[in-house]
């Protein structure tokens, strides 16, 4: 078995990223890992009058600050780091797995197939084709997925 002593999980802040961090806090209390929990916000492009898009205003997005900061391991003694990031998800992540040496990516999959799938692709497969470490993949049981209405943003 490899050490296992810095996690990365990456959240949207939805139930299948919850389940996903509960899991990757159960791995950081057994292996005494540090657990590095980020977000992607992914701002929306500005487009100019001749439609080319602009990077948009950056502003501090202090609720998603809090929500990131509302990640709490429900064991006191998982070490836990948050991060903020800006960007595309997936770039994102495999940037932050590098740059805070993760041994381990935990993250949630939304499992979409079919058309929305090739339509909007799935950050869950282009982290584990780009990652620069194991990454566990964490589909929610049949029924415990999203409430109806709930938004899937930036780490799945």
């Amino acid at each position: 078995m490899f050490p296992i002593r810095k996690i990365l999980h990456p959240t949207d802040f939805s139930n299948r990223s919850q389940a996903a961090f509960e899991v990757g806090c159960a791995l950081a209390r057994d292996y005494g890992a540090e657990l590095v929990v980020v977000h992607v916000n992914q701002p929306p492009p500005v487009f100019a009058p001749d439609g080319i898009a602009l990077p948009g205003p950056v502003e501090e997005p202090y609720e998603l600050r809090a929500r990131l900061a509302g990640a709490r391991p429900s064991d006191p003694r998982v070490k836990v780091e948050y991060h903020l990031l800006d960007g595309d998800p997936a770039d994102e992540i495999v940037k932050a797995a590098k740059i805070r040496g993760a041994d381990l990516i935990v993250m949630g999959t939304h499992g979409t197939t079919g058309l929305v799938r090739l339509l909007m692709g799935s950050v869950a497969e282009s982290v584990l084709r780009k990652a620069p470490c194991p990454v566990l993949t964490v589909k929610t049981p049949a029924g415990a997925g999203d409430k109806r209405g709930e938004t899937d943003s930036a780490a799945q």
